[in-house]
């Protein structure tokens, strides 16, 4: 299991001596919001929050605390899912479970859900993104800035200075994570002092769009040569552009991505388009969310945010990745320049509550 920061540990009973209590063992209702069953990373952190889960229930059981019983939805994708993340939060509240989790398709949409959930007077735990408007009782993500400065500082690194890399944006600008990679990014090369130019910037989180942002990139960049280096804000619509890009040849473009997909990871490998994934820990993330979830129903405090941290997969980095599972690796030295040249696996926590 992942023995990954305070909340995993705090959150178990405390082992005693005590005969369990005659009374009936208390089950927590947790009502359980995810994004897509299409993206793997999200797939992988529903997979690291139901171990937890049953993680959690495994020890509790043992020592007569209470048991939890998850009350999952799927929005699904596009604007249709962020329409029934809404409705589906919305009954959740009505529901009144003792702790709603939930993976935003949206930053703003979910804010009436929340505010909703608030008045209510059920804890909130958001995790992979944020919501805008309301007050969450936690809020568990992965160092997003960290995953788009690490692959900034690698491409910079890749040109000189003075060169104006030709760059092409495949971004998502309606969640906060896919933001914050962008911005990191950026900063990576202002503050590496490398020149760039934005050529276009096309829309894409999951397979079907990012198969259209690939076409698209091909029809407005056909001459080769006329793109450096394409920035994806995930996985989910990253490999199926450096699927459409591959197949048209276009092996002189750079990509940079994020998530880790082990579909990316084999890009790399192979060095096939994609030479920086910068790889989130996805069965961690979304067994903090649970943890945080658990500690919150039985009365206890946690911090309000803990950023989770992301690892930079190079052909010369892929011998310490150990996968989506985790565990988080040691400190390295990164074997490319940068301002930061030690990459640390620490979960940052902020807001403690105590």
């Amino acid at each position: 299991m992942w023995a990954i920061g305070w909340l995993l540990l705090s959150v178990l009973p405390a082992v005693t001596n005590a005969a369990p209590a005659a009374s009936p063992i208390r089950t927590l209702h947790i009502g359980v919001l995810y994004w897509s069953m299409n993206i793997p990373g999200q797939v992988a952190m529903r997979s690291g929050l139901e171990a937890q889960a049953r993680h959690l229930n495994d020890t509790a059981r043992q020592h007569g605390q209470p048991q939890l019983e998850l009350l999952p939805m799927v929005a699904g994708d596009g604007a249709a899912g962020v329409e029934r993340q809404v409705s589906q939060m919305f009954d959740m509240v009505r529901r009144k479970p003792d702790v709603i989790v939930v993976q935003p398709t949206d930053n703003a949409a979910l804010a009436g859900p929340l505010r909703a959930a608030n008045q209510a007077g059920i804890p909130v735990v958001a995790y992979d993104q944020y919501i805008s408007g309301g007050n969450m009782a936690a809020y568990i993500t992965s160092d997003n800035r960290q995953a788009g400065y690490l692959d900034g500082e690698y491409v910079a690194a890749q040109f000189p200075d003075d060169k104006a890399i030709r760059l092409v944006l495949v971004e998502y600008p309606r969640v906060s994570s896919t933001v914050e990679r962008l911005n990191g990014f950026l900063d990576a090369l202002r503050d590496q002092g490398q020149a760039y130019k934005i050529l276009k910037s096309y829309e894409a989180v999951e397979p079907v769009a990012g198969q259209l942002a690939g076409q698209q990139m091909l029809h407005d960049f056909s001459a080769k040569g006329s793109v450096d280096a394409v920035f994806a804000v995930n996985d989910g619509g990253g490999v199926s552009v450096v699927d459409v890009l591959a197949a048209a040849g276009r092996s002189e473009i750079m990509v940079a991505s994020i998530d880790g997909d082990p579909k990316s990871v084999d890009n790399v490998r192979a060095g096939r388009l994609t030479r920086i994934d910068s790889a989130q820990f996805c069965g961690p993330l979304g067994a903090q969310a649970i943890s945080a979830a658990y500690a919150i129903a039985t009365g206890k405090s946690v911090p309000r945010q803990a950023l989770v941290p992301v690892f930079p997969i190079t052909r010369e980095t892929l011998d310490r990745y150990p996968g989506w599972d985790g565990p988080i690796p040691d400190q390295f030295t990164k074997p490319w320049q940068a301002r930061n040249p030690v990459w640390r696996g620490d979960i940052k926590f902020a807001n403690d509550g105590k």
